[in-house]
């Protein structure tokens, strides 16, 4: 038992000093399974070369509105106005329409505050751009994730 302890501190010790040196020089070790290479070699035999498979993006169907049901899902808008004053609040709904007709707007009263939001969308990404785009256009605003409108 005292020998099995003794050959594993051993063979711990040997391992650290190999992972040192390799550090030392800038060096990599690589330890894999044999099974991949005998499934890289089965893969070059077959004529497959996962180097030369790429992933291609499906552009998304355009949703015909009138066909579809609209659903709340978990998503994004972006805020583009808060403030206790009614008046402006609605004003800022209206200077966006304007600008965006086919964007939904949303206008909520926490008191003492409105807040104007706009979009629904599924993904970050997607309301990050947007906002970037509205950022030249309004002040303070803010992406926000809540219960959104989409359809499907």
């Amino acid at each position: 038992m005292l020998k099995r302890g003794l050959i594993f501190v051993h063979v711990l010790v040997l391992f650290s000093v190999v992972q040192a040196r390799a550090q030392e020089k800038g060096g990599v070790i690589v330890t894999k399974d044999t099974l991949i290479t005998q499934l890289q070699n089965f893969r070059a035999a077959m004529g497959i070369n996962p180097v030369e498979s790429k992933a291609t993006a499906v552009p998304a169907k355009p949703i015909v509105r009138s066909a579809a049901s609209r659903v709340k899902v978990r998503g994004f808008r972006v805020q583009i106005f808060a403030g206790s004053s009614r008046n402006q609040a609605f004003s800022e709904q209206t200077r966006f329409r304007n600008m965006y007709k086919d964007i939904d707007t949303y206008i909520t009263y926490d008191e003492p505050n409105y807040r104007v939001k706009v979009g629904d969308f599924r993904s970050r990404s997607e309301a990050n751009a947007f906002m970037r785009e509205l950022r030249q256009y309004f002040n303070n605003v803010f992406v926000f994730s809540e219960n959104v409108f989409v359809y499907q």
